[in-house]
């Protein structure tokens, strides 16, 4: 598997230091070599939406970075629409989630999951 591996940033998308806290949090709970995925899929109230699932296994079409502990993986096609993203982890009075902070995205929707470009 020729899978390519970054610190901190990949392909120009960064993890934040809460994301990164929360994620090995999660994966602390997961079976050893979990990896937060995230992925980009047409659909949602705005044209495409981000989806974030746990996964163990990562292909060659893969791209993966650690930061603090937390590991994620993301997909080349998926990782054409985050360019210059930020995954972030926010916790409110309302509720707390994982958001993308996507510079590429002419809309999104109130939820945060789905964005048009």
């Amino acid at each position: 598997m020729d899978m390519r591996t970054s610190q901190t940033s990949a392909g120009g998308l960064t993890i934040s230091e809460s994301a990164a806290r929360q994620i090995a949090r999660l994966l602390a709970g997961e079976p050893e070599g979990a990896m937060l995925r995230v992925t980009v899929s047409g659909g949602g109230c705005s044209g495409f939406q981000y989806s974030f699932a746990f996964d163990n296994v990562a292909t060659e079409d893969d791209l993966c970075f650690s930061h603090d502990g937390a590991t994620v993986v993301i997909d080349n096609l998926s990782l054409e629409y985050l360019q210059g993203s930020e995954i972030d982890y926010v916790d409110e009075l309302i509720g707390s989630a994982f958001r993308i902070h996507n510079p590429n995205a002419t809309a999104s929707c109130g939820c945060g999951t789905s964005f048009a470009v």
